[in-house]
């Protein structure tokens, strides 16, 4: 238990330290950080100090830690005992929050030019190793300002907001805001039932934020039961299949509220409030994408159409683009600093559409359309009709390259029950015959990264390491043993 008092003498003391090591305004610091207390503090101290925060994920490996720093060009890595070792392996500096008194320093901070770097977030890297977003402090509080401008409700003193998924990204912002408003943030390490079920069966939360894998484990854990209190019910970073949407509206009621966000622009982008997640899964079709709905004051939406099609309505069908207040400034690489589009315009890499309300719809990633047997094929859509077999929604769509098929569409399950292949295969015959998966596999767990997305690569990587393939005209993958994400 953290209280604003005490949260406040922590991160003071932390930007009193930074200030007293000469560390100025907009100098790249890192955090490697487990979800907890200490992750909080210190990344308001970090904005408190004028820093450009480079948050990594706790699980980071050594080598991506030296690819992180390599991007962002950072020295200094706040962590804590457990992971000091890895982070000096690296030449890098380490700050131990352990070491870091709990002491008022008693006095007052320079203002934080608007123009200086405030922020620097890792892509997922599900194609490759990560870039970086780069956020000046004037963007940082324009994206934190119209955050708590869209959101639902606004928090009364103490109410609750639970949040799981890694405080490097959408956890934290929802966390700022609800600290603003003087709520209390339940922050977890992931799913754990007992105190979720505890929170929830008393009726204390209000608010919580899940992506629609989460979703899924928490019906899992949670044994698909109906709480009550829950005001709103905040997913997104993923498509929410209809089966997932209909068992949380099932738990926690028609309160299931989707958002669109990005590492180059932070949320929200488009919003689909309860009421409006309701009624459109009530008729969803499948096989249409997800809807993500209208864009939040301030942001613009452009459809490029030079390299999509036409659907059945008529409407243009290509690359989204994106501007906003709230956007970041550019993308880090190895290579340097890119700023965004003429304009200002981001390209995201997300194919879509807008429909006749005006609506945005996701239809998949540019980078992960699959070539088979002279097609193209978009594996979104066959998750998502294959998600309709299975009340979970834990299958994931990837290839593995083919001399005879070019690429060969393979439906990967995460620690499925019984029967799961017999159900995917008859959701698949819906789908046109080049679109059906032509193997089937299984995963103990898939690789996920800090924002709970499934890497596809890798997994294309797990699933050939579990068996033999024999490629042709009939391909076929022969189970050797089980892997986990983990080996």
């Amino acid at each position: 238990m953290l209280g604003y008092g005490e949260l406040s003498v922590r991160a003071h003391a932390l930007a009193h330290l930074l200030y007293e090591r000469g560390i100025g305004h907009g100098t790249e610091v890192a955090t490697l950080l487990p979800n907890g207390l200490a992750a909080a503090w210190v990344s308001y101290g970090l904005k408190l100090a004028g820093l450009a925060e480079t948050p990594m994920n706790f699980g980071y490996t050594g080598q991506e830690i030296a690819w992180s720093a390599r991007v962002a060009r950072f020295r200094l890595v706040i962590t804590n005992r457990q992971r000091e070792s890895d982070v000096r392996e690296q030449n890098l500096d380490a700050l131990r929050v352990e070491d870091v008194a709990p002491a008022d320093p008693g006095r007052n901070f320079d203002p934080v030019p608007a123009d200086v770097p405030g922020r620097i977030l890792f892509t997922s890297g599900t194609t490759g190793f990560p870039k970086a977003a780069v956020y000046t402090h004037g963007r940082r509080w324009v994206g934190e300002q119209l955050l708590k401008a869209t959101l639902p409700f606004v928090p009364k003193r103490g109410e609750r907001i639970l949040l799981m998924t890694p405080f490097t990204h959408g956890a934290s912002l929802l966390a700022f805001a609800w600290c603003d408003y003087g709520g209390e943030v339940l922050l977890l390490n992931g799913v754990y039932a007992e105190p979720i079920r505890n929170w929830l069966g008393s009726g204390s939360v209000s608010a919580i934020f899940a992506p629609p894998t989460m979703l899924a484990k928490l019906a899992t854990v949670l044994e698909r039961r109906r709480y009550q209190g829950v005001r709103c019910v905040f997913t997104g970073t993923q498509p929410l299949t209809a089966s997932v949407y209909e068992t949380a509206a099932a738990m926690f009621g028609p309160v299931v509220r989707v958002t669109f966000g990005k590492t180059e622009c932070i949320n929200p982008i488009t919003v689909l409030d309860g009421h409006e997640s309701a009624e459109l899964y009530s008729r969803l079709l499948s096989g249409l994408g997800t809807c993500v709905g209208w864009p939040a004051p301030g942001v613009e939406v452009h459809i490029d159409g030079r390299a999509g099609e036409q659907d059945d309505a008529g409407a243009a069908e290509g690359e989204v683009w994106l501007r906003a207040q709230q956007m970041s400034n550019g993308m880090l690489s190895v290579e340097g600093f890119t700023p965004h589009e003429p304009q200002g315009w981001h390209r995201t890499g997300d194919q879509g559409y807008i429909d006749a309300q005006g609506r945005l719809w996701l239809t998949g990633r540019l980078a992960d359309v699959i070539k088979t047997g002279g097609y193209r094929v978009n594996p979104d859509e066959i998750e998502w009709v294959l998600a309709e077999g299975s009340a979970a929604g834990g299958i994931v769509v990837t290839s593995i390259p083919s001399d005879y098929w070019g690429e060969v569409i393979v439906a990967v399950a995460e620690n499925p029950d019984p029967g799961w292949e017999d159900a995917a295969r008859a959701c698949a015959r819906k789908l046109s015959r080049h679109k059906q998966p032509r193997i089937y596999a299984i995963l103990r767990d898939f690789p996920r990264n800090a924002q709970g997305k499934v890497n596809r690569r890798k997994l294309r990587e797990l699933v050939l390491a579990t068996g033999t393939y024999k490629d042709g005209p009939y391909p076929e993958l022969v189970p050797d043993h089980e892997v986990t994400s983990g080996q």
